[in-house]
C-alpha cells in the first residue's frame, strides 16, 4: 500500500465498489486481467453516462427539450469529460454524484426536488472525496436563505442524512483499518489546513483562472463567457459555485486540472444558452465545437502518454508466459506512480517501483527515494543493486534515463528487449519511449543455475 493509506488519508468506501466488483468476477471464475481492467471501466462509465441523463432531464424541466438538447451536446462533446468520465479518479465519482444531486436540488423551475435525495448524494460525494464540499456550499447555503422551515431542513434533513452516511463511512473505515479512523478529517488537514499537497507541486494563485479553467473548458470557452451574459438570473447560483470553487481552489498551492471537474457540467449550462442563441453562426459553431474536441478527447484518450498502459500489458504477458514466475522480478525506475500496478498484471510478479511519499515529519532537507534516484542514477543503482542477487529480471525506464544509467546496464547484462512510444510532448523526466530491459544470463551462470 503507498502512503496514503498508511497515513489513513483515503478512505476505503471507494474502493470497496471495485473490490467487490473484483470479488464476484472471482467467485464467477472470470478474473481475467483483461475483466479486471476494463470493469471499473466500465462500471464508472455507467455513472456517468446516467449523470449526463440527468442533466439533460434537468434542463428539460428547467426550460424546454430544445435548449437540454443543446447543454447535452455540449456536455457531451466535452474533451475534458471523455478525458476523465471512464477514469476511476475520486474526481469523477465526486463530478457524477454533483450532477445527480443537482436534479434534486431545489432550483428554480425543477419538478424533481428532493432533499433527502440530494442531501444524500452530496454526502456520499463528501465521504469519497471532503473537497466536494467546496462546490456546494454557496448552493447549501441558498437552499437554507431560501427555505422557510430552517429548523426542519437542519433537523429533518441535513443531520440525520450526514449522521447515516458518516457512520457507514466510519464503521467501514473501521472494518479495513482496524481501527476508528475518521478519514475526511485527515484528508482536509493534509490537503487544506496542513497544504502539504504542495510537495507534488505548486502554481500560482492565478493559475486556475489563467490555464486550468480554460484549458477544462477548451474551446467552449467563447460559448461560455457568451452564455453568461444570456442565462437567465435563476442560473446566477451556478455561476456563483463555478466562481466560488475556483477562488478556493486558488488558495491551495497544489492545483491539477482534475480538481475543478466537478463545475464542469455548471459551465455546460451556459455554453447550451448561448450555442441556442446562435443564429447565422450555428452550423460552424457546432461543427467547430464537435471537431476540435473530438481531436483533443481522441489524442488525450488513445494516444498520449499510453505508453506506461502498453508497458504494463506487455509485462502481463511475460509473466503468463514465464515458465519461472517465481524468480522474475520487475523494478520500474520512472518518477512514482507512473504506471498502473497489479490490476493490470494479475500475476504473481514481485514489482517494485520507486517511493515519492510527501515528509510528514517536518526535515528542512527531505528527499524522497524517486527525488534521491534522480539526484544521481548511478550511485543510487550501485548501492541499492550491489549484487547479482539483488537485480530485477526487467527494468522499465523511461528513454531519457537511458544514457545515464547505460554503464550500468551493459556491466549488468541487461538487454532492450521492448519499446514503447508515450508522448509526442516529453518533459523532465518523462521521456517520449518506455524502454524494458531484460536481464540475460551469460551462458555459464545459466549452466550454474541448472546445477
Amino acid at each position: 500500500m503507498t502512503w496514503e493509506w498508511t497515513e489513513r488519508l483515503r478512505g476505503y468506501t471507494y474502493p470497496l465498489i471495485f473490490a467487490s466488483i473484483y470479488k464476484i468476477l472471482h467467485l464467477l471464475g472470470k478474473d481475467s486481467v483483461q475483466l479486471l481492467i476494463w470493469t471499473p471501466r466500465l462500471a464508472q462509465a455507467l455513472l456517468s453516462a446516467l449523470a449526463d441523463v440527468r442533466l439533460y432531464s434537468l434542463m428539460k424541466q428547467l426550460e424546454n427539450q430544445e435548449m437540454a438538447r443543446w447543454v447535452f451536446f455540449c456536455q457531451s462533446c466535452s474533451w475534458f469529460t471523455w478525458y476523465c468520465c471512464t477514469r476511476t479518479l475520486t474526481n469523477t465519482m465526486e463530478t457524477d454524484l454533483t450532477i445527480i444531486a443537482l436534479f434534486y436540488y431545489p432550483l428554480e423551475g425543477s419538478k424533481s426536488i428532493n432533499s433527502v435525495k440530494y442531501s444524500s448524494l452530496v454526502a456520499l460525494a463528501f465521504i469519497i472525496r471532503p473537497t466536494a464540499i467546496i462546490p456546494w456550499m454557496p448552493l447549501l447555503f441558498k437552499h437554507f436563505w431560501q427555505e422557510q422551515r430552517k429548523t426542519d431542513l437542519i433537523l429533518h434533513y441535513f443531520l440525520p442524512v450526514g449522521f447515516v452516511t458518516l457512520s457507514l463511512s466510519l464503521i467501514i473505515d473501521r472494518i479495513f483499518f482496524g481501527q476508528w479512523t475518521l478519514v475526511q478529517f485527515n484528508f482536509l488537514k493534509f490537503n487544506v489546513l496542513q497544504n502539504l499537497g504542495t510537495f507534488y507541486g505548486s502554481h500560482p494563485w492565478h493559475w486556475y483562472f489563467s490555464q486550468g479553467f480554460p484549458v477544462v473548458l477548451g474551446t467552449h470557452l467563447p460559448f461560455f463567457i457568451h452564455g453568461c451574459f444570456l442565462a437567465p438570473k435563476k442560473y446566477q447560483i451556478l455561476l456563483v459555485t463555478v466562481l466560488w470553487t475556483l477562488i478556493i481552489y486558488s488558495m491551495l498551492g497544489h492545483k491539477e486540472f482534475r480538481f475543478i471537474y466537478p463545475v464542469l457540467p455548471f459551465c455546460m449550462v451556459f455554453c447550451g444558452y448561448s450555442l441556442a442563441h446562435l443564429k447565422a453562426w450555428k452550423k460552424p459553431a457546432l461543427s467547430f465545437l464537435f471537431l476540435s474536441n473530438m481531436f483533443l478527447a481522441l489524442y488525450t484518450g488513445l494516444v498520449h502518454q499510453r505508453g506506461t498502459l502498453d508497458v504494463m500489458s506487455h509485462i502481463q504477458k511475460v509473466c503468463h508466459n514465464s515458465p519461472n514466475k517465481s524468480s522474475a522480478s520487475v523494478f520500474i525506475m520512472m518518477p512514482c506512480h507512473s504506471t498502473p500496478y497489479y490490476s493490470h498484471v494479475h500475476c504473481p510478479l514481485p514489482m517494485r517501483f520507486l517511493q515519492c511519499p510527501p515528509d510528514l515529519t517536518g526535515k528542512s532537507q527531505y528527499l524522497d527515494e524517486a527525488d534521491t534516484f534522480y539526484l544521481n542514477p548511478l550511485i543510487w543503482l550501485h548501492k541499492e543493486l550491489p549484487d547479482d542477487a539483488s537485480l530485477p529480471t526487467y527494468l522499465i525506464i523511461f528513454n531519457v534515463l537511458e544514457e545515464e544509467i547505460s554503464t550500468f546496464l551493459i556491466s549488468r547484462n541487461y538487454e532492450r528487449t521492448a519499446v514503447f512510444f508515450h508522448t509526442h510532448l516529453p518533459e523532465g523526466r518523462t521521456g517520449s519511449h518506455i524502454y524494458v530491459y531484460e536481464r540475460k544470463l551469460k551462458w555459464g551462470n545459466q549452466q550454474k543455475m541448472k546445477f
